[in-house]
């Protein structure tokens, strides 16, 4: 059983704490009497902010229209995307498991105006039983539960319980029945605007949450963790942040860095970089988890981890699928990329590899490899291949072969006839390892096709077999 004290008074407690009799106001020497085995703790402003601030940046993704609200509650107006996630039923129960996936237990309800909805989830947190009411679609049936509340769910009300309750008010409807200029004269201006606003006859104006330029979320683990699999739980909640982040953001990640830092102090551990690349730019939360889940079963952690560190490292605009007439063959579009993704995670990136085309004119440089999912040298277009090199084998060898050279003409198996060239190459001073060559397509007397090179040394020259045709 577990008590939040606040200037060393019970502010809430648990179902089991309530159940052994420990009540709001209580002092800490009653609850120590009551339940010696009760564990007590401050309330903590600053973390309790950065709870709301890391749940309203999570629902940015269902709608962007999110707004801090009295009692450490949010607001959301998600009139505009009930069609988007399959109606008010599945929002509802997404908006719960992305709550509940960062660690909170949400009281969820919707109404037509926002504070009408806060008013019931309001109730509803303190009458677990009314769950049937926690959803109002019509003004006319939101006013008619709002009429049975008890009026000190008003924060503004609090303050004259006394006098409303011996004057015979009970609920808000008894509150709206009084005169407006006498309540307004001996109470809170405050009252009369809430009510107003809950029932639809004042407008409501709101702040609306933004999202940070950049994403980066650090998370205190309660407990080290010594497995890189149990890392996992607590990384889905730095997930689901940056998945509203992108959302609100309309952007993709196409690589994010996770930090799994260790013990601080004289021994003190640098933390470990986790990155993951992806293929294409994504925002799902499936496929982000399921690419780190893959990761953290290669991973052997050096130390214990007391906290996590995600950091959306590169980005790119959100390009949303387009709807064809004709599905592609293949499957799904971006199944080939997500598959690269799930191979090099599983497998490593080193061991993921791809053809990449890079600028430069000597061959053996020019045609690499690299991760599959590394973007960040694009391959150019087969127009400008094809402007820059004329011809070119589909086989190349690793290393040149030499030649020798026999009756004034290069010999491989038999003397080789030259089809065309030369196609001259000089480059390479910048980087120490100048090239000189003229190469050629050349056929021997099997009519076998092959890409030489002369290379020019001075007055000396050699030959080299670089290539073969198909």
């Amino acid at each position: 059983m577990l008590a939040v004290l606040e200037h060393d008074q019970v502010l809430t407690m648990t179902a089991s704490a309530a159940a052994s009799g420990i009540r709001p106001g209580m002092r800490r020497g009653g609850v120590l009497a009551l339940a010696p085995q009760a564990s007590l703790c401050e309330r903590d402003l600053t973390r309790e902010q950065g709870a709301r601030d890391d749940i309203a940046l999570t629902l940015l993704q269902y709608t962007p229209e999110v707004a801090h609200a009295e009692e450490d509650s949010l607001l959301l107006d998600i009139s505009a995307s009930l069609s988007a996630f399959g109606g008010r039923l599945a929002l509802c129960r997404r908006i719960r498991e992305s709550i509940q996936a960062l660690g909170f237990t949400p009281h969820v309800s919707m109404a037509p105006t926002a504070q009408g909805a806060w008013l019931l989830a309001r109730h509803r947190r303190h009458a677990p039983g009314l769950a049937r009411q926690r959803r109002s679609l019509r003004l006319a049936s939101m006013q008619r539960r709002l009429d049975a509340l008890p009026f000190m769910i008003l924060p503004a009300a609090r303050p004259y319980q006394e006098w409303l309750a011996g004057i015979g008010c009970q609920t808000l409807a008894d509150l709206r029945r009084l005169p407006r200029a006498g309540l307004q004269r001996r109470s809170d201006k405050h009252i009369l605007e809430t009510l107003d606003r809950a029932y639809g006859t004042a407008p409501e104006m709101f702040e609306w949450v933004q999202a940070p330029q950049t994403f980066c979320a650090w998370l205190e683990l309660p407990d080290r963790i010594e497995h890189a699999e149990a890392v996992l739980f607590a990384a889905r909640r730095l997930i689901l942040q940056m998945v509203g982040w992108l959302v609100a953001q309309q952007l993709a990640v196409s690589r994010f860095l996770l930090s799994l830092e260790h013990e601080r102090g004289r021994q003190a551990i640098a933390p470990m970089p986790l990155e993951i690349s992806l293929a294409e730019p994504a925002w799902h939360e499936e496929h982000l988890l399921r690419l780190l889940k893959e990761r953290l079963g290669r991973l052997q952690l050096d130390a214990p981890v007391i906290a996590l560190r995600l950091q959306a490292s590169q980005v790119a605009a959100m390009l949303p699928p387009t709807a064809s007439l004709f599905p592609e063959p293949g499957g799904a579009p971006g199944a080939y990329a997500r598959l690269l993704e799930l191979l090099s995670a599983r497998l490593g990136s080193e061991n993921v590899l791809k053809p990449a085309a890079l600028a430069d004119h000597r061959p053996e440089i020019a045609n690499a490899w690299q991760a599959a999912t590394d973007n960040s040298r694009q391959r150019p277009q087969e127009e400008t291949l094809q402007q820059i090199q004329p011809q070119r084998p589909f086989w190349l060898l690793q290393q040149p072969l030499a030649l020798t050279w026999r009756n004034n003409r290069p010999f491989y198996g038999s003397p080789l006839r030259l089809l065309s060239g030369p196609e001259r190459i000089e480059c390479g001073w910048w980087d120490g390892a100048a090239t000189i060559r003229d190469y050629f397509v050349a056929e021997g007397e099997d009519a076998a096709c092959y890409w030489i090179y002369r290379e020019r040394d001075d007055d000396d020259f050699r030959w080299f077999l670089h290539g073969l045709f198909a």
